[in-house]
């Protein structure tokens, strides 16, 4: 996988002699930029989604300690990279990945990197599993993915899912969530409880049907009040529910 990253180093020749090793030798590594102060390094960070910080312990106006106390909700990995091994212990105790002596060694550094990379690859496989939207037969629970982690619904509060293209709206009494999957997927993940495809474009919770209007194919009205067509094709499965 490619890591995104900086170097945040106040020696211009040592910025110059990492950057040529990472593109030497570290070909899974995108720098997206560099900073030779603390300030600098936090704009930097503020910015981009990094997944990896080459970061020097002794810069002017601070140090790396006081660039990660500013940092908020830390999702890169740091890779120390300094002349003195005496901050090794609280390099640990920031949760660095691995710690580089200057000089760099060429072979510590690839070990350094093949290291966040599977950090990285281990968290994007958990938070995919994670926030695939899921559900728990013992709970009747739902888990729906939203860009900072995921929102768990009840089953029984789902109205109905309405196809939006490759994504899903998901409509409960009063709001609607939008999913970044197909009304086909939820189909599958909801087949154990009484949902109804009645259109190919509705997935409907039968619990929440109050009334079927008669039809080629006619219609049903939900709880939320929402009228929805059925398909002349879908219309015997639906009123299978209702035998």
């Amino acid at each position: 996988m490619k890591l995104k990253a900086i170097i945040v180093e106040d020696e211009q020749i040592s910025r110059d002699i990492l950057r040529n090793y990472i593109g030497k030798y570290c070909p899974n590594v995108q720098l997206l930029g560099e900073a030779s102060n603390i300030d600098e390094a936090y704009n930097l960070i503020q910015k981009n989604e990094l997944d990896l910080v080459f970061l020097d312990v002794e810069m002017p106006f601070g140090n790396a300690f006081d660039l990660l106390e500013k940092v908020e909700n830390r999702t890169f990995e740091t890779v120390f990279v300094t002349a003195y091994d005496q901050y090794a212990i609280e390099a640990l105790n920031n949760d660095a990945s691995y710690y580089l002596l200057k000089p760099i060694s060429i072979d510590e550094l690839i070990k350094a990197v093949n290291i966040v990379t599977e950090i990285k690859e281990k968290e994007n496989h958990l938070q995919n599993e994670i926030l695939s939207p899921k559900t728990n037969a013992i709970t009747g629970k739902i888990t729906i993915p939203q860009q900072d982690g995921f929102e768990v619904l009840d089953i029984n509060d789902i109205v109905f899912c309405k196809a939006d293209d490759n994504y899903t709206e998901i409509h409960l009494a009063n709001s609607k969530k939008l999913v970044s999957k197909t009304l086909k997927y939820f189909e599958e993940v909801l087949k154990e409880y009484t949902f109804a495809r009645i259109h190919k474009s509705y997935l409907v919770n039968v619990n929440t049907i109050i009334k079927y209007k008669k039809g080629k194919g006619g219609s049903v009205i939900v709880s939320n009040g929402k009228e929805i067509l059925v398909s002349a094709s879908q219309k015997s499965n639906l009123l299978t529910y209702f035998k």
